[in-house]
């Protein structure tokens, strides 16, 4: 969701025109339902004309329906009711990769690589049941029990599991790890709840201080304002602004940082972003860059600085009105140039980045005009505003190694697929082998034999091999393949550690920049 929330009161009388309007409305809706030819539903003609009213206002501003309205909910939060297991549906069948640690499954003794055939008596195994009617039958209230029976590789017979549902949390962290010595790598998924408690929880687990962090911003959608805020707190000093939020309605509003969250307020510090980092990544990133107190590495953010109130109606169901807008320290307004009911378009530009030339090339956002110039506020370097965070260093979207048929391998799902097959079936053998993770990624390696499995199986997928373009992407799908692996062994963030290293090009500038820092102090000078 490309979502920053911040919930405002607003007290303000209705204005006689609105009554008038609100009025003429009802009075139409109750002429049709009483009086129309044929039998009709004013609460799907309502709704209809609501979407139908928003789409003609901002981008942003948007009906979520009472159904959908409860899982948007549980994203933001950062938890909800269920068995805590990560699965997929592999041959047919809900594979369990891994029960959550801590949570109700890993409790009762349920493992990775067990297969869920039955839930409360109900078969679910070679029926063709759909992810989220899986997810519908797992989850509940908490308190609540679900009897599973589970085929397990080894095991003749079928085992009974009784589980009480818990409260799961859902992850923002990706990944963490040290990049290179003293130098501490964050991968910050999205901004929930539980995202600022999680990167404290993260600086803490890797042991020591850092001397500099890699604050990955890359693909964050956004999330809460608040949250956004205490994260940019830990890197800024006292009555430091964050952000201050502004609208025809809404007086200013100025977030400042505190004295209380200061665990990196110095250091060497590189926030990594892209055309998909939105909303709250371009809060953090617009006060680091303002302040002069990191470097932004990547490619312009997505630009979305548009603050929605969420009014809840009475069937459930959510509306977020527009009502400010953002802007960074400086006074630059994130949000990017819209026009009322252009949400086609607008949503366009950012696919026109591809086409034209923009992720590919630093030449074609480097002659911008003076009226979008500012300057940051310690040592008045120039910044750019226009819509989004134009980053200090600018590092291209890198397609030496794409094929579409890499694309397509990763798109249709048949990497994972395959990946999970071949764990499945030596599961125990590299659990025994690698007792590490660092003993895998040292000793492991993707075998010729392993990588033909692959096109084979790629080709029963009915995707054809194609000789030139295998090629061409053999080198990046190792790679990946390994970083699977690792991820259905150990965790999430190995995958990271094993693939950006390699193959991905912002976070090797950024580690570069990092272990050269005396190379770029002068973009903070």
């Amino acid at each position: 969701m490309l979502l920053c929330l911040a919930v405002y009161s607003v007290s303000a009388q209705p204005l006689p025109k609105v009554n008038e309007a609100m009025f003429k409305f009802g009075r139409f809706m109750y002429y049709l339902a009483s009086s129309y030819v044929d039998t009709v539903s004013v609460d799907q003609l309502t709704e209809k004309a609501v979407i139908k009213v928003l789409s003609e206002l901002d981008p942003h501003s948007s009906y979520t329906s009472a159904k959908d309205a409860k899982a948007a909910t549980e994203s933001l939060l950062g938890n909800f009711d269920g068995i805590g297991i990560e699965f997929n549906m592999f041959n047919d069948t809900l594979l369990v990769i891994s029960p959550i640690a801590g949570g109700p499954s890993q409790k009762v003794g349920i493992l990775a690589g067990d297969r869920i055939v039955e839930v409360d008596g109900k078969n679910i195994a070679g029926v063709n049941i759909k992810s989220i009617d899986v997810m519908k039958m797992l989850r509940g209230p908490k308190g609540t029990v679900v009897n599973v029976r589970i085929a397990r590789r080894g095991v003749e017979r079928l085992l009974d599991f009784t589980i009480t549902r818990d409260k799961i949390p859902l992850y923002s962290i990706d990944a963490k790890f040290w990049a290179a010595p003293n130098i501490a790598y964050i991968h910050l998924g999205r901004f929930s709840a539980t995202s600022h408690s999680e990167f404290v929880k993260a600086l803490d687990e890797l042991g020591k201080k850092p001397e500099g962090i890699i604050l990955d911003l890359r693909g964050n959608a956004g999330g809460m304002l608040d949250v956004a805020a205490r994260i940019a707190d830990e890197f800024l000093s006292k009555n430091e602004l964050v952000v201050y939020t502004e609208g025809r309605a809404m007086p200013r509003t100025d977030l400042v940082a505190t004295d209380t969250l200061s665990r990196f307020e110095k250091g060497k510090l590189i926030i990594l972003i892209d055309e998909n980092s939105a909303s709250a990544s371009e809060i953090v990133a617009g006060a680091v860059q303002d302040w002069d107190r990191g470097i932004v590495v990547g490619r312009r953010s997505f630009g979305k600085g548009l603050v929605q109130n969420q009014i809840e109606l009475p069937d459930g169901s959510l509306v977020r009105i527009t009502i400010a807008r953002y802007h960074t320290p400086t006074g630059r307004v994130i949000q990017r140039p819209y026009n009322n009911g252009e949400t086609e378009k607008y949503y366009k530009e950012l696919y026109q980045r591809y086409t034209n030339g923009e992720v590919y090339s630093l030449d074609s956002i480097s002659s911008l005009p003076d009226s979008l110039k500012f300057f940051t506020l310690k040592k008045h370097r120039a910044v750019y505003g226009g819509g989004g965070i134009t980053p200090d260093v600018f590092v291209p979207l890198d397609t030496s190694n794409y094929t579409s048929y890499h694309a397509r391998i990763v798109r249709m799902g048949i990497m994972n697929q395959f990946t999970l097959s071949y764990v499945d079936a030596h599961r125990s053998a590299l659990k025994q082998t690698y007792k590490t993770f660092k003993q895998f990624n040292k000793e492991f390696s993707v075998s010729d034999s392993l990588f033909n499995e692959l096109v084979t199986f790629a080709e029963k997928q009915k995707l054809p091999k194609n000789e030139a373009e295998i090629s061409k992407a053999k080198h990046d799908i190792l790679i990946q393949l390994k970083g699977l692996i690792a991820q259905d062994i150990f965790t999430n963030s190995e995958y990271y550690e094993v693939v950006y290293p390699i193959i991905d090009n912002g976070y090797q500038k950024a580690l570069e920049m990092m272990t050269s820092w005396k190379n770029y102090e002068k973009l903070l000078k």
